[in-house]
């Protein structure tokens, strides 16, 4: 499929986010709408960086299009079984205990930092210790078998490589929900908004990937501004409690930062192939 394809496909799934948008104005108010918005923009932005995350997981094992094709499809289907566990827990956890929103605003610093100081050169996955804990669970083949995760080599259940780094995407994305899930409590904790927001936004991951795919290196940039935007949702978070940065003010500044990254990365890009 074309980027062209891609693109339609993920400005199609975006058109029926503005319209639940819409239909949350409708029916519960402006300042809901605004939640829901600001909850959509920052799950779509900070996935940016998880799907980053994946090209170099597939570039690492070699995968080919056609089979990271149904991981994507899989992995979006358990990262939506995921937040829906992670929104109901994360409600629960705060509304019992107010304090620990401090916990999630510095954990969201912290990640937010790491983010602008990490170097991703030279990383290997196939030695991490998600794949060893699959590995003491069960047998993993060396050989791709088609599109399939499991085979059975002399009646013993043995995963193939696809499922291995399917393992492995979900156990980043498990990691990558404990910063996006908090991200949002800085704008909304009205479980409807957080989930709904969110499953819109992780919707469109698949078509967004392989748009990223083709133009990574363009947009290499931009995980700094991520890295400003968990910096400042965490900071959000922290001081919730004393001061309320109003959620139309916090989605201006969240756009506002991504824009700066983007446009920061094209100019750069444009000047190394000058």
């Amino acid at each position: 499929m074309t980027a062209k394809k891609h693109l339609i496909k993920f400005l199609l799934i975006t058109l029926i986010a503005f319209i639940v948008n819409l239909g949350v104005w409708y029916y519960m108010g402006s300042e809901s709408a605004l939640e829901f918005l600001g909850g959509y923009i920052i799950e779509l932005s900070l996935s940016v960086d998880n799907l980053f995350l994946f090209l170099l997981i597939f570039s690492s094992f070699g995968i080919e299009t056609k089979h990271q094709k149904r991981i994507l499809t899989y992995g979006i289907i358990g990262a939506i079984i995921l937040r829906f566990i992670f929104v109901i827990l994360g409600i629960a956890v705060i509304n019992r205990f107010k304090w620990i929103l401090y916990v999630f605003g510095l954990l969201l610093i912290i990640s937010g930092i790491k983010i602008m100081i990490n170097k991703e050169d030279d990383v290997s996955f196939e030695n991490s210790k998600l794949i060893k804990l699959l590995k003491k669970i069960i047998p993993v083949t060396e050989d791709l078998y088609e599109e399939k995760f499991f085979i059975r080599i002399n009646k013993v259940l043995h995963a193939t490589p696809l499922f291995a780094i399917l393992f492995l995407i979900e156990g980043s994305d498990l990691l990558f929900a404990i910063d996006s899930i908090p991200a949002i409590f800085a704008i909304t904790t009205n479980p409807f908004i957080v989930y709904s927001s969110n499953i819109l936004a992780i919707l469109g991951l698949r078509n967004l990937y392989f748009l990223l795919e083709k133009l990574h290196s363009t947009f290499e940039y931009v995980k700094y501004g991520i890295g400003v935007i968990l910096v400042f949702t965490g900071i959000k978070l922290s001081i919730s409690f004393k001061y309320h940065i109003p959620v139309g003010a916090s989605i201006l500044i969240i756009v506002f930062i991504l824009i700066v990254s983007v446009l920061v990365s094209v100019f750069i890009n444009r000047q190394k192939n000058v």
